[in-house]
């Protein structure tokens, strides 16, 4: 069975760096990201029209290339979880975790016994289709494999900070900055950036404390470089969307001068 590269580059201590799908469905896409020297994709059911189906091609696509998709659920419950987990994907960008006691549901969701009950679908993209060793054996393997990031988008969230961090079974903390900016009331005011830096420190030094990885978004690269300095290694640069339409304003407004 394929190991989850994500998971191998943060335990080297090697920054893993990204971008979102958004809106992009065909599989190549992987391989042009790869090409283009990312580390891997989070791709994003939350906001976008993306189906089970395609998330499912996109998850073949990432073991054949060996080049890995982080998939973000509509909702953190078992329901997502498991079908994501079954059709191939490894990594879960799990969003509004609101107390430890959802976390502990998506880590027991997300890991097969006896550290946690997750459901058992047979033979899949998930286990490569492969027969070898004994069933325990597979069920542990897969358990080191998954790898979920835990997103902290309510200031209530805050209050079991430390209690997550500290969790089994959760890999990666981070925020969602315009929904938790949102929470909080700061959103779109001259406080926004100094009130959410305040949150990010407080995950970064949870992380620390509980020797866990923290993920960051940037929007440049200049957000890469100041996030992987503080000591996040999961970091996602801009999305599809953006790039291209970055990419085709700056291209028309010199063509059309």
């Amino acid at each position: 069975m394929h190991a989850n590269p994500m998971r191998a580059g943060v335990e080297r201590g090697e920054p893993q760096i990204g971008t979102w799908l958004t809106m992009i469905r065909n599989p190549a896409i992987l391989a042009l990201l790869k090409a283009a020297g990312l580390d891997f994709a989070r791709v994003d059911m939350e906001h976008t029209g993306f189906s089970m189906e395609t998330i499912a091609d996109l998850a073949v696509m990432a073991r054949a290339l060996n080049f890995p998709i982080a998939v973000r659920p509509p909702r953190a419950n078992r329901e997502w979880i498991t079908r994501l987990l079954d059709i191939g994907v490894w990594n879960l960008h799990c969003p509004q975790v609101e107390s430890a006691e959802h976390a502990a549901e998506i880590v027991a969701a997300s890991r097969y016994a006896p550290m946690g009950l997750r459901g058992n679908g047979g033979l899949s993209a998930a286990t490569d289709f492969a027969t070898a060793g004994t069933v325990a054996e597979r069920r542990a393997f897969a358990n080191r494999q998954v790898f979920v990031t835990v997103m902290f988008e309510t200031e209530a969230a805050f209050r079991d900070l430390d209690a997550i961090a500290a969790m089994d079974g959760i890999d990666a903390l981070t925020l969602g900055p315009a929904d938790l900016a949102q929470d909080l009331g700061v959103a779109g005011t001259p406080q926004e950036g100094r009130v959410l830096d305040e949150k990010r420190d407080l995950i970064l030094a949870a992380a620390k404390r509980h020797s866990k990885t923290c993920a960051m978004l940037a929007s440049t690269a200049e957000q890469v470089r100041r996030w992987q300095q503080a000591g996040a290694l999961l970091l996602a640069y801009s999305s599809d969307a953006d790039m291209l339409r970055g990419g085709f304003t700056q291209a028309m407004a010199m063509i059309k001068q």
